[in-house]
């Protein structure tokens, strides 16, 4: 067992403001901050929010302050009333605004150059913490703040994202990285599909309790896809790329059919990098999610070069008009059925002139299902010049949930049959 001394350098992060407490607003700030901190090696222990509350956050701050040595603050430095923050932290670090005429004139500047009027609202943005290193907002008019108090930094930054992560990559990882010698952090995510995380968690029993001290495993699971997040620290890169490399190349010969990246890659970017290589082209029909599966790989920057089309199928009517499913099939049979998808299938590749055709017919829900074909049931297509496979899955009940989980059901599909050709 490899054993690799670090310095362990704990950072928290903090937001402020209600709109992410009651859900208006998703907090893609601290996640975005978690991975730069990440990066450069910080251990990232805790993200809380608060209310836009004077007292929740004086509480806030006085819980971290010598806990952590650093602490990066988000949220509440605008121009209007509820924006309080600024208050806030002259009572904590005891000190007083005062306008800075630097920040006065940028802002002036800025307002002028937008074509509007300067008001007060504008003016109070200039007014900041005597007591605090002040970090220039090129992005916006609010400037970020550095303190230190306890044996911690404090930075608080502004809580729109263009300018947080101004003043966090011009200034504060620069000079975080500058001040602390910190371990070395490496993630390396290995993205597999085609089993659930108890199977997968126990067939990687032996092989994570073999891992070296210095690595862990986080099982990442989200519609179908299982994320295996390794997380290597030390001291020196070189090393630990070597001890992640080799553990990566364990898990290709205990799990090699589930894996279909080793790099984060979505099934979107590895289907398409599949298809560009083989130079073939791809059509799309879909019933039950609705359009999903193309914008998925159309997602992916050129895809232009490989699809050619979809034909959304919702109704009957345009499987039998359009793709030329026959009517006494899916009388028969049904919509959702094996004979149904592989007629889409093959029809859609007809209509477009594709090399593969991919198609999709399920019961999303929450109704429409029945006890021989209940709601989560999906079947899937994937065809090609020589033969179509098909394949059925049985899902869950929320609507949302299975249209994402039958559409990278759907991309699985074809990433296998394109590496089968």
């Amino acid at each position: 067992m490899i054993q690799l001394q670090s310095i362990i350098m704990r950072a928290e992060i903090l937001t402020i403001g209600d709109e992410i407490l009651i859900g208006q607003t998703v907090d893609t700030n601290s996640a975005w901050i978690g991975a730069e901190l990440s990066k450069a090696g910080f251990d990232v222990q805790r993200r809380v929010s608060v209310h836009d509350r004077h007292e929740d956050i004086i509480s806030a701050l006085s819980q971290v302050a010598g806990r952590s040595d650093v602490v990066l603050v988000t949220g509440g430095l605008g121009p209007t009333s509820d924006d309080i923050t600024k208050p806030a932290l002259c009572e904590f670090f005891n000190t007083r605004l005062v306008t800075n005429r630097e920040i006065l004139e940028m802002i002036e500047e800025m307002v002028k150059r937008r074509g509007y009027p300067m008001n007060d609202n504008n003016r109070r943005q200039a007014d900041v913490p005597e007591s605090c290193t002040i970090l220039e907002n090129k992005m916006g008019t609010a400037p970020g703040m550095w303190f230190e108090k306890d044996g911690t930094i404090f930075v608080s930054m502004p809580g729109v994202p263009a300018e947080m992560k101004y003043i966090m990559s011009e200034h504060v990882m620069p000079a975080l990285k500058s001040r602390f010698t910190t371990q070395v952090i490496i993630h390396r995510t290995i993205m597999t599909y085609g089993t659930f995380e108890a199977k997968l968690a126990e067939t990687l029993a032996g092989f994570e309790a073999s891992l070296p001290g210095n690595i862990r495993l986080a099982y990442l699971p989200c519609y179908g896809v299982i994320k295996l997040r390794l997380t290597a620290t030390g001291k020196d890169a070189g090393s630990l790329a070597r001890q992640v490399e080799e553990q990566v190349g364990e898990l290709r010969k205990l799990i090699p059919d589930l894996i279909f990246s080793e790099n984060e890659e979505p099934l979107e970017k590895v289907t398409g990098l599949l298809l560009r290589e083989k130079n073939l082209t791809l059509s799309t029909a879909e019933s039950c999610t609705g359009g999903r599966i193309a914008g998925l790989i159309t997602s992916v920057p050129g895809s232009s070069d490989y699809f050619k089309g979809s034909v959304i199928a919702y109704n009957n009517s345009v499987k039998t008009g359009i793709l030329g499913v026959p009517e006494e099939l899916i009388r028969e049979k049904g919509a959702v059925s094996e004979e149904s998808v592989r007629s889409m299938a093959e029809g859609v590749r007809r209509l477009l002139g594709t090399d593969l055709a991919v198609a999709i017919s399920g019961i999303a829900g929450p109704g429409g299902g029945t006890p021989e074909k209940p709601v989560g049931t999906v079947w899937i297509a994937v065809a090609s010049e020589n033969r179509t496979a098909t394949e059925k899955h049985t899902l869950g009940r929320e609507r949302h949930v299975n249209i994402e989980r039958f559409s990278l059901a759907a991309l699985n599909l074809l990433r296998r049959q394109i590496k089968s050709l």
